[in-house]
């Protein structure tokens, strides 16, 4: 199978399928006589644990731990299970720095007029400094 139609398959674009490629993340794929790469379903297959991967916020790097994980026959569902609990802490992390994040914000536009003033506590709030 050809890149457009590995694209096409996975919904990533060829760009970044050769990235993955360059970086050693997923398996080379074989090479035809003419020299195109050649996709097989592995590829497919990895590409796509990447890309949904990526979409519930794992790193690249995580990424391959997980891609190592899917070529282990001897893994543990444990060892898979704890990575994934570990992301939800950081995501977890996450959202409450931006739900701080929001309350700050809309604390300080409310305190604001929005006015022709030069006066403007949304400015004066973020150039106070905090202990």
């Amino acid at each position: 199978m050809n890149i457009s139609d590995v694209a096409k398959q996975t919904g990533l674009t060829a760009k970044t399928i050769r990235f993955y490629e360059d970086k050693g993340i997923i398996t080379a794929p074989s090479r035809a006589s003419n020299g195109y790469r050649s996709y097989s379903q592995n590829n497919i297959n990895e590409l796509q644990l990447i890309r949904r991967s990526r979409l519930v916020g794992f790193t690249l790097d995580e990424c391959r731990e997980l891609l190592d994980f899917s070529r282990d026959p001897q893994r543990r569902s444990a060892d898979v299970k704890a990575k994934a609990e570990q992301k939800l802490t950081e995501i977890d992390d996450k959202i409450a720095e931006l739900i701080e994040m929001k309350t700050t914000l809309e604390a300080l536009t409310k305190q604001c007029p929005g006015n022709d003033s030069a006066r403007c506590p949304i400015i004066e709030g973020l150039c106070q400094h905090t202990k």
